[in-house]
């Protein structure tokens, strides 16, 4: 149970991925080494509920400076999810 909580860190709350729960679509912020079927079961097992597809996206890193100071910032994972219709997950509904 806590590898399933390790891959998905935290849902995405944005103006689109909102709009996109009428579909039922959400949109949640994943391990970057996690794959689709890994998110899929991860998804099922918390929020006990049917995934139809899973769709995966790979945000590039950026670069940052502050200052004389370069850096960047990380890349990271993104997962839409489709639930099957009549699921939906509770926690998210009310944000």
């Amino acid at each position: 149970m806590n590898e399933h909580r390790s891959i998905i860190q935290k849902p995405i709350i944005t103006e689109k991925a909102t709009l996109m729960r009428e579909g039922n679509k959400y949109v949640f912020r994943v391990d970057k080494r996690a794959n689709k079927i890994q998110i899929r079961q991860a998804v099922e097992s918390i929020f006990d509920v049917h995934v139809e597809s899973v769709r995966t996206v790979s945000v590039p890193s950026k670069p940052k400076r502050q200052g004389l100071h370069a850096g960047k910032v990380a890349g990271w994972k993104k997962a839409y999810v489709t639930l099957r219709s009549g699921d939906s997950i509770e926690v998210l509904e009310n944000i």
